[in-house]
């Protein structure tokens, strides 16, 4: 599967904007299926995981389908695993919305609700909806080889929600934005999983290349698994 057009399962548990995605990976030249079958997740190139919603809801939907464990499998594989907003939550080990929930642990860190004020002393609006900046974090000076690469520093991304990831270790921070008075994690990458806090397929044609960066990503590692079994 994938040697000719990568395949990527979108992962359906009631929580997503599942066409939007689907048509930016189609767009981008990735063949996407929407499932939630675990037996799909086998067979896949690249798994997303999206979602809009409350982190507890997300997480019993996850294991009512039978879904967390062969989540996990498929990310010790080593394939392409991508998080988008409620998605990247997903990926940390523990929420505080609405009480505190464990989540898939790929990521050690909490999610946490943004709290403050603005300059004029007025609380801060959340949810966060609409466009800000994405930046590179202290530490890093470059996107390149990551689903960012080519993605100009300060591009503006389409964000909606009111908690975001603070993971310990500050490695693994691909992107950072500011809303307010918080300076938050907006992106992550570790191996071989990458998790955005804002919607790519929302964000014109920065989003646009997240996911053909994602196709390419998809089509070497499929060369490379194909040359290590000799085909």
């Amino acid at each position: 599967m994938g040697e000719a057009q990568p395949v990527v399962v979108i992962i359906d548990y009631g929580l997503g904007n599942l066409f939007s995605i689907q048509q930016a990976c189609l767009q981008a030249g990735v063949r996407a299926e929407v499932s939630s079958s675990p037996r799909a997740l086998e067979l896949a190139d690249g798994v997303i995981l999206p979602g809009m919603g409350a982190f507890g809801d997300a997480m019993a939907a996850l294991r009512q389908l039978d879904l967390v464990a062969p989540l996990r499998d498929f990310v010790d594989s080593g394939r392409q695993f991508l998080g988008i907003c409620l998605g990247m939550q997903l990926v940390m080990s523990e929420s505080y919305e609405f009480g505190l929930h464990r989540g898939l642990g790929y990521i050690e860190g909490p999610v946490v609700r943004f709290e403050g004020n603005r300059p004029d002393g007025r609380p801060l609006k959340v949810p966060l909806i609409g466009w800000e900046a994405v930046t590179c974090p202290p530490g890093r000076r470059t996107w390149q080889d990551t689903l960012l690469e080519g993605v100009a520093e300060g591009e503006h991304f389409y964000f909606v929600h009111s908690y975001y990831p603070k993971p310990i270790e500050a490695s693994v921070v691909l992107s950072w934005s500011q809303y307010g008075p918080v300076g938050f994690c907006s992106a992550i990458e570790h191996q071989d999983i990458t998790a955005l806090q804002y919607h790519p397929e929302r964000s014109g044609s920065a989003g646009a290349r997240v996911y053909r960066n994602l196709a390419r990503k998809l089509t070497l590692q499929n060369s490379i698994r194909a040359r290590s079994h000799g085909l």
